[in-house]
């Protein structure tokens, strides 16, 4: 390693990205379950979307929902798998420093957001199945594009202090991050100045930001269960929890992974470093890779469509 990485200096020009520290020599193999998932999250997200696209009765507020968490997918894993891969396949470290900046801004930004879209997939549940009459006058097309562009404006505005201060700390001591990707407390970590601002920033989007999405999912849960066992048979109750049986496997697929991961960053210090690393990838790949295939099972819509664009295909 060059002296030029440990030597004193302010805002490198660029950071090293050293991979999974430890697991070098595994870096290769690591890449194999890592594209794996790359591409089926390239492939299912982008048909989920196509069949929404080209079915007509999937054009309703549940399916524009699914498109929208579709592109967050899409958009978080290429935020990240390029570049990793790059480092796996080609030891190519080095990141240009405002493309630090930039990767740290949209993953981040994207994870709020996809908070955000569950929240209202759960609103759309609750109204369809609490007020069933009034579904199609509440979720109105006006009020979906509304509350996509609130999604989108509340994740891109309570991650900007995220990229503003990590671009203003002093990187004075080493410009090596110990991860596949310029993740927040990783970069903030090389920062020689007390940065217990943006520790406990991070923490209050974690608990006020997503963890609101999730007291308000859980109230919604609460009064959908509640409006289900008021059903009458067993067959209509089974039926219409099943119709919210995806959008909770995905929840707690995402939610479950992504606090996980950031309680251990700030609190397992005696966690092996590259299971912090391999544990942050994980969060950000599965939810995009099992989202589609959830979706795409539970969903009889969405199957149903599928199967007949296959038979189409093989006619």
């Amino acid at each position: 390693m060059s002296d030029s990485n440990t030597t004193h200096f302010n805002n490198p020009s660029t950071f090293i990205l050293l991979g999974i520290p430890g697991l070098e020599a595994a870096h290769v193999w690591i890449s194999i379950p890592f594209c794996t998932m790359y591409i089926i999250a390239l492939l299912g997200n982008f048909i989920i979307m196509f069949i929404v696209k080209t079915e007509p009765s999937l054009h309703e507020p549940m399916y524009y929902f699914l498109c929208m968490l579709a592109v967050t997918d899409l958009v978080l894993c290429t935020s990240i798998l390029p570049k990793t891969l790059s480092i796996f396949w080609f030891n190519s470290r080095e990141i240009d420093f405002n493309a630090c900046i930039t990767q740290l801004y949209f993953v981040h930004c994207f994870l709020v957001m996809e908070s955000g879209i569950f929240m209202a997939m759960a609103f759309d549940r609750y109204v369809a199945i609490c007020h069933p009459l009034r579904h199609s006058t509440i979720l109105t097309y006006t009020l979906v594009a509304k509350i996509g562009l609130a999604v989108v404006l509340r994740g891109g505005v309570f991650i900007l202090p995220y990229a503003f201060l990590a671009r203003q700390w002093p990187y004075c001591r080493t410009n090596i991050i110990p991860h596949t990707h310029c993740e927040h407390m990783a970069v903030v970590k090389l920062a020689c100045a007390d940065t217990l601002i943006s520790n406990y920033y991070g923490l209050f989007v974690l608990f006020c930001v997503k963890g609101l999405d999730v007291v308000f999912i859980v109230v919604s849960y609460i009064q959908i269960l509640r409006a289900i066992f008021r059903l009458p048979t067993r067959d209509a109750r089974l039926k219409t929890f099943g119709t919210c049986g995806s959008h909770l496997s995905a929840i707690f697929v995402f939610f479950i992974s992504s606090t996980f991961s950031s309680i251990t960053h700030r609190y397992g210090q005696n966690v092996p470093l590259y299971f912090h690393i391999i544990i942050a990838n994980v969060y950000l790949l599965v939810p995009p890779v099992l989202n589609p295939i959830i979706y795409g099972v539970r969903t009889r819509q969405i199957r149903d469509r599928l199967f007949r664009l296959l038979i189409v295909q093989r006619t």
